[in-house]
């Protein structure tokens, strides 16, 4: 039964650790469980590439419940209760099939956080496609939207919040990150050890079916090219109402004490989920495949062993407890079956039907991995293609209408609008409303905000400096929401680590995240990396993508993003001080190079504390931070959303050292744009810019001033929200439907 020695590079493993695999085993492995080590020693399951990277990070806080290591991280909010939240992606199955990429990416997330005891309370999701010209990324942002839709609001979690940029590098290979917030009793949470010996492991959830076979090694751990719709088997088929009984049946089980370990089966399946359990209890386990309850009665030992089906999950569970966990899962109409054992002998052993057909040690199967170190190089200049779409000449009227009617910057209602925001009740701020997500936590009496971000173009441009932006950008919106950040969770974007320039851009995007962290005292709780992200015209834009979660007390004293009354002072905060490099208008103006400006994290972060407090103590009528399109944006923004106009006089900025047209639309971080009544804002410390009222957005900035009516600039900034309801096939319907 021994493997030809050949099959090991079809299945993603290079020549030495082949050879390693056979002095760790003393013999070549048979094909089962040459299977099983080409799925736990890809870059999907090993990091092989950043886990010694990711040793920088700070993991550690007072609030922190889990960390990194178990399924999903936690913090502490109060009164005995932690909120649960993690990141993941499902890029290279979303860019084969987007539909079931996406929606088997959000239940794949959901089954992370419930697998630890805590509720889902919200979704939010982070995307990036190709620019809208494309035929292919109109596809695959249609097909996507439709399978997060699809999964969400089938299940009942409200999607409360994310964000979609449109770039030409990842016209080949789109970027589907999702993220799950859940709730739970401290006391009543798991982790994913096994443990006890002699205790019976139980397989629970759907059966067991041929798709997703290969995922993890031969899709998630290798670039994409021509032909990558021959890798269409490898994407996993999702049942939401499949996984609505099985979250039910778990959460159950551990409100009554039943389960000693619970496992999500994702990538890898029973492989990684029998494995990791394993070597997390430092314990062995043998899996009978034939107790295993199958879709398709002929599969092979490895199929069953690397099938990644979904809505399954994995318990530990004492014998004497094991028929009451079955009268649960019965209850809940959700299969069941005992297929395992927990043992002293340190190995995986797989048999079928008593008969081993497999027999690994754990050391060597989950741990045994090697971890490679980069050989990273910064390209000399920038290697990414962009086209103009602006004129260098426009003026600066017509300048920020094209940059509110950026896919990028504009509304993407017609994409939040197919989501349900407000099942459960939980939701204070939908994602139009404010800069970050609010939500309600009655039974510990206060409430989270939750923001997710990233921006690939800026990362690209300097990978340390765009990655501490991120966070900031993440931490400025939970202040504008009142919200103190508790932890962090991240997906790490890249392109093949074994090429320098990508190399590179992770080793200083890690860098770089945690410096940020360290300075802001913020802990990183869990994440995800998904390197090979690359197409036949090259790698994606580094993109790290950062979630974070803070604390407000009063989910009643929240500021919106908007403008509220006419008369209002406005304000600038913060040590906002815009450049050109990597904005939205270099981008379109066909100029961008490599450079960013390094921010100040210690004035950023004093700042959102001015802010944070401000809101808390109702002090200011909104808050909205300077983002993508500089000011300008972010102040039309205010307008439009409360269809007021505003008046302003940006000269000040020229002490900062700023162009005119800087002060419009350049980028950087620290700046907050709010509004209230003047002698509270100058209180704060606030510069006053501005009053709002009338109809039109009026911004002086010495040659570069405009004028632009607030109806002009709306239906600039509404132009997506209006090709979609004006298409033939609206995608209000289509969004809705399966496919």
């Amino acid at each position: 039964m021994s493997a030809q020695p050949a099959t090991h590079r079809e299945l993603g493993l290079t020549d030495s650790e082949f050879e390693l695999i056979v002095e760790k085993m003393g013999r070549e492995p048979n094909t089962v469980e040459l299977a099983m080590f080409s799925l736990l020693w890809s870059e999907h399951c090993a990091y092989k590439h950043s886990r010694k990277l990711l040793g920088k990070l700070p993991t550690d806080g007072p609030r922190v419940v889990m960390g990194p290591g178990e399924n999903a991280g936690a913090v502490d909010v109060g009164s005995g209760f932690a909120v649960a939240f993690k990141v993941e992606s499902h890029n290279h199955p979303s860019a084969v099939e987007p539909f079931q990429g996406a929606a088997t990416g959000v239940g794949g997330i959901l089954r992370d956080v419930f697998a630890i005891g805590a509720r889902p309370i919200a979704i939010l999701d982070s995307l990036r496609f190709g620019e809208l010209d494309s035929v292919r990324s109109r596809h695959l942002l249609d097909g996507a939207v439709r399978g997060i839709g699809h999964y969400g609001n089938s299940i009942g979690v409200p999607n409360v919040g994310g964000e979609i940029y449109f770039e030409e590098p990842y016209e080949h290979n789109c970027l589907v990150n999702a993220m799950c917030i859940g709730f739970a009793k401290t006391e009543e949470m798991v982790r994913a050890a096994a443990a006890g010996i002699g205790n019976t492991v139980v397989l629970m959830g759907a059966t067991t079916g041929r798709d997703g076979i290969g995922g993890a090694s031969v899709l998630a751990s290798a670039e994409l090219g021509e032909g990558d719709d021959a890798k269409r088997p490898t994407v996993q088929v999702g049942d939401p109402f499949e996984e609505s009984k099985v979250l039910e049946c778990c959460l159950e089980l551990l409100e009554k004490g039943l389960l000693v370990s619970l496992q999500d089966l994702g990538a890898a399946g029973l492989t990684s989920s029998a494995g990791e359990m394993a070597s997390a209890g430092g314990v062995g386990i043998d899996i009978d495949v034939a107790a295993v309850p199958l879709r398709e009665a002929d599969m092979e030992p490895f199929e069953i062993m690397v099938s990644e089906s979904q809505e399954r999950m994995l318990a530990v569970v004492e014998p004497s407890k094991v028929e009451a966990v079955l009268t649960v899962c019965d209850k809940w109409q959700t299969g069941s079956a005992e297929i395992g054992v927990v043992t002293d002998s340190g190995h995986v052993r797989i048999l079928k039907a008593g008969e081993v057909v497999g027999d690994m040690p754990v050391e060597a199967l989950v741990d045994g991995c090697p971890l490679y170190d980069l050989a990273p190089a910064a390209p000399a200049a920038w290697i990414y293609g962009n086209k103009r779409t602006l004129d260098p000449d426009a003026d600066s009227a017509e300048t920020l209408l094209a940059l509110l009617a950026a896919p990028s910057i504009a509304s993407k209602k017609w994409v939040f609008q197919q989501y349900d925001q407000v099942v459960g009740s939980r939701t204070v701020r939908r994602p139009e409303a404010a800069d970050a997500a609010v939500l309600q936590l009655p039974e510990s009496g206060n409430a989270i905000g939750v923001s997710i971000d990233g921006n690939g173009r800026r990362v690209a441009c300097e990978p340390f400096n765009g990655t501490v932006e991120a966070v900031l950008e993440c931490a400025q919106n939970l202040a504008c929401v009142g919200a103190e950040p508790l932890g962090l969770t991240n997906c790490l974007n890249f392109g093949n680590p074994e090429k320098p320039v990508p190399a590179w851009q992770l080793d200083r995007a890690i860098s770089g995240l945690a410096s940020v962290c360290e300075q802001l005292g913020v802990p990183v709780v869990g994440g995800n990396v998904s390197l090979y992200n690359e197409g036949p015209d090259g790698p994606i834009y580094p993109t790290p993508v950062v979630a974070m979660v803070g604390e407000l007390p009063d989910p009643a004293k929240t500021a919106p993003s908007s403008f509220q009354r006419e008369g209002d002072a406005i304000a600038l905060l913060g040590p906002f001080a815009p450049t050109m490099h990597g904005s939205e208008l270099t981008k379109q103006r066909g100029e961008l190079e490599l450079g960013l400006p390094e921010p100040d994290v210690a004035a950023v972060a004093a700042a959102c504390a001015i802010v944070r407090d401000a809101v808390r103590s109702g002090r200011v009528a909104s808050a909205h931070d300077v983002s993508d399109g500089g000011l300008a944006s972010a102040l039309a923004e205010c307008s439009i959303g409360a269809g007021i106009g505003l008046r302003a006089d940006l000269q000040d900025l020229r002490e900062r050292g700023c162009t005119p047209e800087e002060a419009l639309f350049g980028e950087g971080t620290g700046g907050f744009v709010l509004s209230g009544d003047r002698a509270e804002l100058e209180a704060l410390g606030a510069l006053i810019i501005g009053t709002v009222g009338g109809t039109t957005i009026e911004l002086a900035a010495g040659d570069r001033s405009l004028i632009v009516g607030v109806t002009d600039a709306t239906e600039a900034w509404r132009s997506l929200d209006a090709r979609a309801e004006s298409a033939a096939e609206p995608p209000r319907r289509r969004l809705r439907s399966a496919p």
